[in-house]
């Protein structure tokens, strides 16, 4: 892998109108417009250079970019300080060399010159982990996907992923369920959402978490997008988890580039009857860690980061008192804790954090209700959903 890139001039407040134009015109990549900044410094002088001195530094294809008018590009870049002025809380961009720049990104070989922000753009700053999966996710794997996701918004790390059907949503919506942190790395324009039933969780994470995209506002979702968003949501990230996954599949895109990367790759085995579970399987035999609890990921984590990621817990749950306002909620969160795999009372214990004899009293309950059977061993299980 290339040395990370630096950008050689920063600023507190970069010259927004220049940025968006340089990124903005046409038939000038990236890899142009990053040759063009290390060796002129900022995007005005980019701007403001020779064509002699466009060729020299990034060739002839740059030059003749750099040298066509200008005009549709300057106007998109004013009717995007348009809107990112009528919102500057929640509207942002993000340039490199800026302060709010998220600082993984700066350790990957290809890093986004510009992003455009919508939501909370502090939770960059967070410890992030992706999780990514199939769009055609089976029920379970769609519940493992918010379970984990859950687990590690509680423990304090923000979730990353695509915004796309299947086990992207489900792990958007069980950060969100926890009240933790999540961001969408997305494949269009800011200003559009892509799927479209994902509109309403899109405008649920830009409230809670963020929405980030590369691509300037109008962008559609064309093909060619979702492999270069694949490489934000993996450098974003201290790892990548793959819930489920064929084996023709993006996720596993995504898990290489991770790889790529010198970041983690994480595995949830499944089936060997599921087409689903095939290309987890292929992540296993390729090196990639295999984890079945949320509690394996975190341990995993604390040991990336010196432990210091608490252990996530739940709210001890008041003393049973019939019908006390809160205990379906509180019973609701144990059997989200539970998950849908059988497990032992001392894993739950730890889980929670919860004192044995009122974890037993919870779990009674959730037994003469139907929610959750004994089976042999000791073991737990739900019954279906809770």
């Amino acid at each position: 892998m290339s040395a990370p890139f630096r950008q050689p001039v920063s600023s507190d407040r970069p010259d927004r109108l220049g940025w968006l134009v340089l990124t903005q015109t046409p038939g000038l990549g990236r890899e142009a417009q990053r040759r063009l900044l290390a060796a002129l410094g900022a995007p005005e002088a980019v701007l403001s250079a020779s064509e002699a001195v466009w060729r020299q530094v990034a060739g002839p294809a740059a030059a003749q970019a750099l040298s066509a008018p200008r005009a549709a590009a300057h106007e998109q870049a004013l009717r995007t300080l348009d809107w990112l002025d009528a919102q500057p809380t929640t509207r942002h961009l993000l340039a490199l060399g800026d302060p709010g720049y998220p600082a993984a990104l700066l350790h990957t070989a290809d890093p986004p010159l510009l992003l455009y922000a919508l939501g909370h753009s502090g939770r960059l700053q967070a410890p992030c982990v992706a999780i990514v999966g199939s769009r055609h996710a089976t029920a379970q794997g769609l519940d493992l996907a918010r379970d984990f996701a859950r687990a590690l918004a509680q423990a304090g790390v923000c979730v990353v992923s695509g915004l796309a059907l299947g086990i992207d949503g489900a792990a958007h919506e069980g950060a969100l369920a926890a009240g933790g942190a999540t961001v969408a790395v997305v494949g269009t324009g800011l200003d559009r959402v892509y799927p479209a039933r994902h509109k309403a969780l899109a405008h649920r994470i830009s409230e809670q978490g963020l929405l980030l995209s590369e691509f300037p506002l109008g962008a559609p979702p064309r093909a060619e997008h979702f492999p270069s968003r694949n490489r934000i949501i993996a450098g974003l990230s201290l790892g990548t988890l793959v819930v489920e996954a064929a084996l023709r599949s993006g996720s596993l895109i995504t898990a290489r580039l991770a790889g790529e990367m010198g970041r983690e790759v994480w595995a949830i085995p499944g089936s060997v009857l599921s087409a689903q579970a095939r290309g987890c399987h292929q992540l296993i035999r390729d090196g990639a860690a295999l984890v079945e609890t949320p509690e394996e990921l975190l341990d995993a984590l604390r040991g990336l980061q010196g432990g210091v990621l608490p252990h996530p817990t739940l709210s001890a749950p008041a003393e049973p008192t019939g019908g006390a306002p809160g205990a379906a909620a509180t019973e609701d969160a144990l059997l989200a804790a539970m998950g849908h795999d059988p497990l032992t009372l001392d894993t739950l214990v730890a889980r929670t954090g919860w004192p044995v004899d009122q974890l037993q009293a919870r779990l009674l309950t959730l037994e003469l209700d139907g929610e959750i059977a004994r089976l042999p061993g000791g073991l737990l299980q739900r019954r279906g959903r809770g």
